[in-house]
């Protein structure tokens, strides 16, 4: 495949991204985890920018709401130390004149991650705290939680814990297994999968798969077998980037990156130019954004390819478009908003 990239703009801190759809037209957002802006870039060329907000910032994860016109749910506030009790939700939509107005909607301390999953026709809510309390950068004597409500609106969010104790509660992402959306956990004491209520009165179910400490997770069938792979760091903010199949039920390790390096942060499962891969990034070492591939798949054979040295990525997410996908990344290292166009080659 082809790559192509196109550095959008320096942004302090450049951290979380993803995209929306209004009026069916693509937006990418890029923003700072430091107390800095939120900016948006339309499609098709994705040539100028505008402010979703200039501050307060604090910005680990940006959701879309599934059925409005390019409304989405943001963490704001989620700065350093004791900062982080400051954290909260804020719902962002935006404004016919191209601006946009953001309203709070739920103060939960240390929420890092979180998202909307849909089951039932009902839409839930499902975040996870980095911790409940901390009194400087090294202390994890409060773990963190999970936790989960029903979404009905932009209006205030009730939400009640689901499971406590997970230490070092930093990975989250989205799988859709068996036609129903579940969320990944991940923490110090392992991997966890949740899925939301299937009828308005059932319960939420919690999973435990995985029992090392895992920083961040992500999952695709990267061999077409009709089952996940996983894709880990390890462990907190961790030096492995690791791949996993599990063979005579047991997760055993097929790939790991070449460089061990403290602070890989990118793990995302997707496909780029139709092929199914994990995409992989690194902020300390040779920062590296790369993917991950089948070079050959019976018997499997993983490699990485390198994207781009020396951009030190915090997150990525991929957009497809119908004669190219998009990897967009939070080059926070080099405090760049970047776009990768993806094309067969």
């Amino acid at each position: 495949m082809k790559i192509e990239k196109r550095a959008l703009t320096r942004l302090d801190r450049c951290y979380a991204c993803n995209s929306i759809e209004v009026d069916g037209v693509t937006r990418i957002l890029l923003a700072s985890e430091g107390k800095n802006a939120c900016l948006a870039w339309s499609a098709p060329d994705y040539a100028e920018s505008r402010v979703v907000w200039d501050e307060p910032g604090g910005t680990m994860s940006m959701v879309p709401i599934p059925g409005t016109n390019g409304e989405f749910l943001a963490v704001q506030k989620f700065f350093r130390m004791y900062d982080w009790e400051e954290a909260k939700i804020v719902h962002v939509r935006p404004l016919a004149n191209g601006g946009y107005e953001a309203s709070d909607v739920l103060h939960l301390p240390y929420i890092h991650r979180f998202d909307l999953l849909g089951a039932g026709g009902r839409l839930y809510f499902i975040a996870c705290t980095l911790a409940t309390a901390k009194a400087d950068k090294d202390d994890w004597s409060r773990p963190g939680k999970i936790w989960v409500g029903e979404y009905t609106g932009p209006g205030p969010l009730r939400i009640r814990v689901l499971r406590e104790g997970l230490t070092q509660n930093h990975g989250y992402s989205r799988l859709a297994r068996d036609g129903a959306a579940r969320g990944l956990v991940t923490c110090r004491e392992g991997a966890f999968e949740v899925t939301p209520p299937a009828a308005p009165d059932g319960d939420w179910q919690l999973r435990q798969f995985m029992d090392w400490p895992i920083s961040d997770i992500a999952a695709i069938d990267i061999d077409g077998d009709g089952e996940f792979e996983f894709a880990t760091i390890e462990p907190f903010h961790g030096q492995y980037f690791r791949i996993y199949k599990k063979i005579d039920g047991r997760f055993e390790k097929i790939f790991e990156h070449p460089e061990v390096s403290e602070f890989y942060h990118v793990v995302v499962g997707a496909t780029l130019a139709g092929e199914p891969v994990f995409i992989g990034g690194c902020r300390r070492g040779r920062q590296q954004l790369f993917y991950v591939r089948a070079r050959r798949k019976a018997p499997l054979e993983l490699a990485a390819v390198l994207i781009e040295e020396g951009v030190g990525p915090s997150n990525a997410c991929v957009v497809h478009e119908p004669r190219r996908d998009i990897i967009v990344a939070a080059n926070r290292e080099k405090a760049e908003a970047a776009l990768y166009f993806v094309t067969p080659g």
